[in-house]
């Protein structure tokens, strides 16, 4: 077998991510909230995509971006609005919806709409934050730090075992390279599957260039197809992205988001290459 056995994470009572079954699911849209209009524009249309090529897809947008570069960078609609507008994106189109959590308190009140729980990478070892996730019982989806190895992550998963949570997955997000620089390291695929949970690639927050534009985060948005691509020939079990109908206007991330026009095309050879490897 190409790709080891891992577990399988159920996703609102609808699909599994894991298990080494079909095809990658698919965690996308802005990175953060910016209006109501905008995220329901968006959130169809990819559903729209998903849909035609049977590719299980959950919405997803933060409502706070807390680790901004600069104390000016926009950060969000704040957890009120952003939480009101993701569950008018979930409810509109019947799908799930995952968002970002920066402090214990916010998990149980996130758990009240979401369908899953992301921990940011720079986060990923704060105990009491991994904890309060694990204790709503949505799935979680964690993004390993810049700054660790894919070996590091396994006191990771001993935190979320120890919260009495089996319900989740590992990200793999680049890891820092010298200043301002990410690399992805293809052999973390394989190791973080070593232990047994769905891994999931993160292919636009891997060519951040983060500071890079002195007072914002900058980004080399022509390399996440190339990196999609690759990851996928190792093996993964989801695919996240940032999408956005205008990126180079988006207030936040917009270097390395995807363009919404041209995702249907990428999507189109990332499921070739995701089918050689699942069969």
């Amino acid at each position: 077998m190409l790709m080891k056995e891992v577990k399988s994470v159920r996703i609102a009572d609808r699909f599994e991510i894991g298990g080494n079954k079909g095809k990658f699911t698919l965690l996308a849209g802005p990175c953060a909230i910016e209006t109501e209009e905008m995220s329901i524009r968006v959130a169809g249309k990819i559903k729209e995509i998903c849909d035609r090529l049977g590719i299980n897809y959950v919405f997803k947008s933060s409502f706070d971006k807390a680790n901004r570069s600069s104390i000016h960078g926009f950060r969000g609609v704040g957890i009120d609005e952003g939480l009101r507008i993701l569950k008018k994106v979930k409810d509109t189109y019947d799908i799930p919806v995952i968002t970002d959590v920066h402090e214990p308190w916010q998990c149980e009140r996130v758990a009240e709409v979401v369908d899953m729980i992301q921990i940011p990478a720079f986060l990923c070892r704060q105990t009491d934050l991994l904890m309060a996730a694990a204790e709503t019982g949505l799935p979680v989806n964690v993004k390993k730090g810049q700054f660790l190895a894919p070996w590091d992550m396994k006191n990771v998963v001993n935190k979320m075992q120890e919260a009495g949570s089996e319900n989740f997955m590992l990200c793999e997000r680049g890891v820092t390279f010298g200043y301002n620089n990410f690399v992805v390291d293809m052999r973390s695929f394989m190791e973080m599957r070593e232990f047994g949970y769905p891994v999931i690639f993160d292919a636009t927050h891997s060519v951040q260039i983060p500071g890079g534009q002195g007072t914002c985060t900058g980004g080399n948005r022509e390399y996440v197809f190339p990196l999609m691509r690759a990851a996928l020939a190792v093996g993964v079990d989801g695919i996240f992205a940032e999408v956005h109908e205008d990126p180079d206007c988006a207030p936040c991330d917009g270097p390395n988001m995807l363009k919404l026009e041209d995702l249907e095309e990428i999507l189109k050879v990332a499921l070739e290459i995701d089918g050689i490897v699942k069969r």
